[in-house]
């Protein structure tokens, strides 16, 4: 595969005015999307942002498959050729892509990358075109069985490219908001990178407000020639829940489509099948534990489809589902209404470590992580549980 030149990363913040006097905001591009960031005491903003920077530039430098220069480039060049020593923090991506398809009987897959390419997300998404045929025959998928880890020692089977999107992406929020809260012990952060949200240190009074809603495009980026926005009969209506502790990650079929073919395509593949999956979801909304979880199951339910409900409920997350007509389905203890507290449960369900993939809507990936023996680094992947301290907290306005 001949990796797309990649853009540099735009490091520049833009201040937010949410009306708050008490929490700073900022946002910038970031990874392909927005990374937004909020925190109080507000005089905290440009450290943490320093933080958040130091962590994003090396996720992307670790796990983009659109830079040819990449950890994760130079291992899929390298494939099938042994094994190969990668860093901790690559180790601890692809460690948490396995866990996550093991808990989801194989849905969420890390080798759809070459999948991904045949149908033309090759590139960053706003330089894609939508030029050129849908292969007669989707690109094989290998399979996340194929994949080889142990510690830092990975081995990948010739012609597999790993594509790390259900995942990375959370796992980047988990490791920004604990690496931010480490270095502001008072106050509190939330991190979104594209909608994926972590929470650490003490919460506002109330909560961390989060608008959960269909999203296009994300902030910040155009789409591409080829790119469109989704078209469907009826919108749902947003929603604003409240976060304390944990996290919350949107997967949607609506942000990332293209024209190919002429056909509309969406970057949620299907590994059985290598092409983009066809239920009834087009938006899932999960709260868990950690980012990275909360990531997988999202995706897994857009790709289980009429399978997903009864598997999220099975695993005790709190879950809101919008069908492709609009229509709206809570699970979990998901709140009704606007304004309501979100309680995601305060350990893991992935699996400690990769293994036999369950039938789906098995209760394997039940355990929790606690006790069990976590991937490389898995201390950064809980977004922080601490309880909101006393009434110093600044009350909590709508920064989303």
């Amino acid at each position: 595969m001949t990796a797309a030149r990649y853009p540099a990363m735009q490091r520049t913040w833009r201040l937010v005015d949410t009306g708050a006097r008490t929490v700073g905001v900022a946002e910038r591009a970031a990874l392909g999307t927005a990374a937004r960031v909020a925190v109080w005491p507000t005089h905290q903003l440009a450290r943490v942002l320093a933080v958040v920077d130091t962590e994003l530039a090396l996720l992307d430098q670790q796990a983009s498959r659109f830079r040819p220069d990449s950890e994760i480039s130079a291992a899929c060049r390298g494939a099938g050729g042994g094994s190969r020593i990668v860093s901790e923090g690559l180790a601890e991506a692809v460690a948490v892509a396995l866990s996550a398809a093991r808990w989801t009987g194989g849905l969420v897959d890390p080798t759809v990358g070459n999948a991904l390419c045949s149908l033309g997300y090759d590139r960053d998404f706003a330089a894609i075109r939508g030029d050129g045929a849908v292969p007669r025959r989707p690109a094989h998928v290998p399979g996340w069985q194929s994949v080889r880890l142990d510690g830092r020692s990975l081995r990948l089977a010739a012609g597999t490219w790993l594509d790390l999107g259900a995942t990375a992406k959370g796992l980047g929020a988990d490791r920004a908001a604990r690496a931010a809260a480490a270095a502001v012990p008072e106050g509190g952060v939330l991190i979104s990178l594209g909608g994926d949200v972590a929470v650490a240190g003490e919460a506002p009074v109330g909560g961390w407000p989060v608008l959960i809603a269909d999203e296009p495009e994300p902030v910040g980026q155009s789409p591409g020639p080829g790119s469109q926005h989704a078209q469907f009969p009826a919108q749902s209506q947003g929603q604003v829940v409240r976060l304390v502790a944990g996290a919350l990650a949107t997967s949607s079929i609506l942000c990332r489509q293209w024209r190919r073919g002429g056909r509309t395509l969406h970057h949620i593949l299907d590994p059985r099948t290598g092409l983009p999956a066809a239920g009834p979801w087009r938006t899932v909304s999960v709260a868990a534990a950690n980012c990275a979880e909360a990531n997988a199951a999202s995706t897994a339910a857009i790709i289980a489809g009429d399978q997903a409900p009864a598997w999220l409920a099975a695993q005790g997350l709190p879950v809101r589902l919008v069908a492709r007509d609009g229509s709206v389905r809570l699970i979990g203890g998901w709140p009704a209404g606007d304004d309501g507290l979100l309680e995601p449960p305060g350990t893991g369900r992935m699996p400690a470590s990769p293994g036999p993939a369950p039938a789906f809507g098995g209760r394997a990936g039940r355990a929790p992580v606690a006790g069990g023996r976590p991937p490389p680094a898995s201390g950064r992947l809980s977004a922080g549980r601490t309880p909101p301290g006393p009434r110093r907290s600044p009350g909590a306005g709508r920064w989303r």
